[in-house]
């Protein structure tokens, strides 16, 4: 039997697999865009399970699957609760031939792919987000055609998304710099990589390639986070090819100005289309 290719975090893969799967979603977007996709996924059944909300990336693997012609099921659980993970692991594996889970723990999720042989996907926990990640990378890869050396600028609190570009960046020749209140500033010494640093130093966007936002933390007041706004005037001030990848949902007077999602820098509508891209070649590849 061939090793099951889970997906729980960028980092548990090597460079030639991330990039592998860059570069086939960009080859998927054109067979999307002419709607004549592989049907790669005949005859498999994927079970999607969401416990913990959300709709865009749960949302695009169901379309996903069926454009390739698979069978998407929705199972109506929780891990952890009633049943324990290792029996629900084996319960799944009896019907599935792989599951896509979005849920709140990391830990419940590697538990979960360790009881299956049946590949299980993370479609997002509260600790990273390694779907999202690999979508914008492969919106990167089709304007530049290559994502060696780029400087990737978290204006962001420690959390999934930033969490998964460090991840992201552990394998990856990518530098990752989080800018924000020391409050907030990324601690994990699993994620501490030479290739990570952390600052308060707004003027890092001065030469970025990729400036990354996410909410404000609930508990941060806004006269403390108001000079990380990222607003029309900061994005002028950028370099004219820097891609601004606002996370959704953006909320607008908080971590995002209203003006600053008109600017021409802002590509998170075309950076999102890639999701789709992204998560049709991770599920060509878990299943290969």
């Amino acid at each position: 039997m061939l090793p099951t290719r889970d997906l729980l975090s960028l980092s548990d893969h090597g460079v030639d697999d991330l990039l592998r799967l860059v570069r086939r979603a960009n080859e998927l977007k054109q067979l999307s865009d002419e709607r004549c996709m592989p049907q790669s996924l005949r005859d498999r059944r994927i079970g999607l399970i969401v416990d913990d909300g959300g709709w865009r990336n749960t949302t695009a693997f169901d379309l996903g699957i069926q454009v390739m012609g698979g069978l998407c099921i929705h199972v109506p659980i929780k891990l952890g609760q009633r049943e324990t993970i290792e029996d629900l692991g084996h319960y799944l594996d009896n019907w599935f031939d792989a599951v896509v889970v979005r849920t709140r723990s990391l830990a419940d999720l590697r538990d979960l792919a360790a009881a299956m042989r049946s590949p299980v996907i993370n479609a997002r926990t509260r600790a990273n987000h390694p779907c999202e990640t690999l979508g914008d990378l492969s919106f990167l890869w089709s304007e530049r055609h290559a994502i060696d050396g780029l400087k990737v600028v978290a204006v962001a609190a420690d959390d999934n998304i930033l969490r998964s570009w460090v991840e992201a960046a552990a394998v990856l020749p990518i530098e990752v710099v989080q800018v924000f209140p020391e409050t907030w500033h990324l601690r994990n010494p699993t994620l501490l990589i030479p290739r990570f640093r952390a600052t308060e130093n707004m003027s890092e966007l001065v030469d970025a390639d990729v400036l990354i936002t996410d909410c404000w933390p609930d508990e941060g007041p806004a006269e403390a986070l108001l000079p990380f706004q990222i607003t029309a005037r900061l994005l002028d001030s950028l370099k004219p090819e820097t891609a601004f990848i606002p996370c959704p949902p953006v909320t607008r007077g908080q971590e995002v100005s209203e003006d600053a999602m008109l600017s021409p820098l802002c590509r998170v509508v075309q950076a999102k289309e890639f999701l789709l891209h992204s998560q049709n070649a991770l599920l060509e590849w878990v299943l290969a």
